[in-house]
Formats: C-alpha cells, sequence, structure tokens
C-alpha cells in the first residue's frame, strides 16, 4: 500500500506525555515502531483494543525523540527490523541501553531477518502477517515476563 494515500497523515508522534499515574498502573504504555503506516495503525488499533497505549512512530529518530522526551514513558518496544534510516536490531539495542526496564517485540515480513535475529538477540519475533490474536498473545507475554514467549510464532499464511 505504499504510495497510496487516502487521507493526510500527520505525524506519527503524539509528544503528549502517556497517561494520568493512576491510569499507567493499569495500562502498559508501547511504542510502535513501523515505517508501513497501514500495519502501524491496524497493530495501534489492536493494542489499543486491548487496553494499551500505544505511540506511533515511523522511523528510529521519531521513536527516539519521544522516548528520550518521556524517560521511561514506555513499557515496550515493539519494532519493524527493516526501517528507513536506523534498522530495529541497532534501535533495539540502543534504547535497551538507555532504558533496560524497557521490553522488546521485533515484527518482520522477511524471513531472513529470522535467521539474524537468532544471532543477535534473545527478544520474541512476530512474523508478519499476523494475527490480532498473536500480536495480543505475544505483548501479554512479555510484560508478564513469561519465559515461553520468545516460542510464540506465527506462520507466514500458505499461497494457494
Amino acid at each position: 500500500m505504499r504510495g497510496v494515500t487516502t487521507q493526510r497523515e500527520t505525524s506519527a508522534v503524539s509528544l503528549a506525555p502517556p497517561t494520568s499515574a493512576g491510569e499507567r498502573s493499569r495500562q502498559a504504555t508501547i511504542l510502535l515502531v513501523e515505517d508501513e503506516r497501514f500495519v502501524r495503525e491496524a497493530a495501534a488499533q489492536i493494542l489499543e483494543a486491548a487496553g494499551y497505549v500505544v505511540v506511533r512512530a515511523r522511523n528510529g529518530r521519531e521513536a527516539r525523540r519521544w522516548l528520550y522526551n518521556h524517560g521511561e514513558g514506555a513499557q515496550l518496544l515493539l519494532t519493524d527490523v527493516v526501517l528507513p534510516g536506523v534498522n530495529g536490531w541497532e534501535l533495539a539495542r540502543e534504547l535497551s541501553a538507555a532504558y533496560p526496564k524497557m521490553k522488546t517485540i521485533f515484527i518482520s515480513g522477511y524471513a531472513e531477518n529470522a535467521i539474524k535475529r537468532q544471532e543477535t538477540t534473545t527478544a520474541p519475533y512476530l512474523s508478519k502477517p499476523f494475527t490480532q490474536e498473536a500480536l495480543t498473545d505475544m505483548v501479554k507475554a512479555v510484560l508478564r515476563e513469561e519465559p515461553r514467549c520468545a516460542e510464540i510464532r506465527v506462520p507466514a499464511p500458505c499461497n494457494e
């Protein structure tokens, strides 16, 4: 869907702080970094419907800007591996060093990234396309630090 825009896209990052302190204790804030607008919006809507606060960023620069302005504002980084500029691996490595309590989930539609991931991180990986259930189950598992969360995989659909 690249190149097709039906409505004007505004800045992908809201610079407002997450939620009030009382709401923050009940909800996790997820920093979603995805350059494809359709995937970013679909994932954000799924996660918001599940009760999470979602901060949308189109690239590493926007993600860094929001996170550095809001300190420990995100409990989870959900990032595409292939991004313009800094890739998802580099972004996660940088942000994890600055914010060690923040967890990470990688998403990608490229099979070769799963192999590279094995060499660079133990963070869970979700293949695109993913289902609503797969995304919310993985996010819940990672935020609860369930040991089997890295084993959650969604196979790509078969081409008929």
